[in-house]
C-alpha cells in the first residue's frame, strides 16, 4: 500500500518557497526478535484518553486562529444531521513547530484538547533553529548524526534510521520541547510505518520488530511526559500483528482513507478497547459512500480536502 499517505508537506513546502510568511507569522507570536507487546502506560501516569465519540479537527498547513471558522471547522452541519455547536470539534490535531503554547492555552480555554503533528520517521529541512527555538535545527542534528537516509518518494524529506539511539534521542527531545512543552495533550506520530520499506526505500534495514521497539520507547516517553499516543496509518502496513502490538500503548489512531483502500477491519484492536479513531477521507470519496459504515463502526470519519487547509464535513 506504499503512497497511499496523503500528508500536508505540499502546502508546507510553497509556503516555505514564498518565503516562509506563513510559518514566520505563526512562529513570531511564540514566545521564543519481536518484542513483547506494548504495555498500556500505568494507572498513576496522568495521560488524557480521549472519549471514543470525541469530535475533531485537522488543520496543518498554517497556524491555527481561533477566530476563523473554517481553520476551527466549526459551524457545519454532520451528515448524520447533527447540528453545532454540539458536533464542533473537541480535539484539534495541528502541527508542533508553527503553532506558540499560547495556541495550546487559548484551546484549552475553551474545553478543547490539542494534540501536536510531529513525524517520527522521516526530516525535512524546513525550518530553522531559530524557529524551533533551538541552538541546532532537528534535521542538522539527524544529518550530523548520519541518521537520515534515502529520500520519501514525493516529499522533499529524508527517511530517518529509526534503529540509531542518536535518532531516538532527537526525536524525544524534539517531541519534549515541541509538544510538552507547549503543553500539548497529545502526540501524533506521522511516517510510524517505515518497516518493511512500506513508505518507499529508506536506505535502512528497518524490521517490523525494530519499528515496535522504537515506537515503543516513543511511546513510553510521552506517557512519562504526562503526553497521549495518537498513532497514525498502523493499518496501511496490512499488519495485523503488527497494529495487535501497538495499540494497547496508544491512546488513539489517525486513519486515512481506510474505507477506500479497505483497512478499518485492521483497527479492531481500538474498536474493542473503546479507544478513539480519527478516520480521514478524501475525493473523490463523498459522505454518502463511508459515513454510515464509519458511524456504525464508531469510527470519527471526516471528508477534509487534501492539504488539509481547513474545513471539514463530518459523519457525525
Amino acid at each position: 500500500m506504499t503512497g497511499r499517505r496523503r500528508r500536508w508537506v505540499a502546502a508546507l513546502t510553497v509556503a516555505v518557497a514564498a518565503g516562509g510568511s506563513i510559518i514566520a507569522a505563526g512562529l513570531a507570536s511564540s514566545a521564543a526478535a519481536a518484542p513483547p507487546a506494548a504495555t498500556a502506560p500505568p494507572a498513576a501516569a496522568k495521560v488524557w484518553q480521549p472519549r471514543a465519540d470525541t469530535d475533531w479537527m485537522w488543520e496543518l498547513s498554517a497556524p491555527l486562529v481561533l477566530s476563523d471558522a473554517r481553520l476551527m471547522g466549526t459551524g457545519v452541519r454532520a451528515y448524520n444531521g447533527d447540528k453545532p455547536p454540539g458536533d464542533n470539534p473537541r480535539l484539534y490535531d495541528i502541527d508542533a513547530i508553527i503553532n506558540p503554547a499560547s495556541t495550546v492555552r487559548a484551546l484549552h480555554r475553551r474545553g478543547d484538547h490539542a494534540i501536536c503533528y510531529i513525524e517520527v520517521g522521516a526530516a525535512g529541512n524546513y525550518y530553522s533553529a531559530a524557529q524551533e527555538g533551538i541552538k541546532t535545527s532537528y534535521y542538522r542534528q539527524l544529518s550530523a548524526a548520519r541518521d537520515l537516509g534515502r529520500k520519501v518518494p514525493g516529499y522533499p524529506e529524508r527517511f530517518v534510521n529509526i534503529n540509531a539511539g542518536s535518532a531516538l534521542a532527537i526525536i524525544k527531545s524534539m517531541i519534549r520541547r515541541q509538544c510538552a512543552d507547549k503543553g500539548f495533550d497529545g502526540v501524533e506520530t506521522d511516517l510510524d510505518t517505515t518497516f518493511g520499506n512500506n513508505e518507499g526505500r529508506t536506505g535502512f534495514t528497518i524490521t517490523q520488530p525494530g519499528e515496535e521497539r522504537y515506537l515503543t520507547a516513543l511511546g513510553r516517553d510521552m506517557h512519562r511526559l504526562g503526553l497521549a499516543w495518537i498513532a497514525k496509518n498502523l493499518d496501511d502496513t496490512g499488519r495485523v500483528s503488527f497494529v495487535d502490538h501497538m495499540a494497547p500503548l496508544a491512546q488513539g489512531i489517525i486513519t486515512e482513507q481506510c474505507n477506500q483502500y479497505r483497512t478499518c477491519s485492521l483497527l479492531r484492536p481500538f474498536q474493542t478497547a473503546g479507544k478513539w479513531i480519527g478516520n480521514a477521507e478524501y475525493a473523490p470519496e463523498t459522505q454518502a459512500g463511508f459515513c454510515a459504515r464509519d458511524n456504525a463502526a464508531n469510527l470519527n470519519g471526516i471528508l477534509f480536502n487534501v492539504s488539509l487547509s481547513g474545513g471539514r464535513k463530518p459523519c457525525r
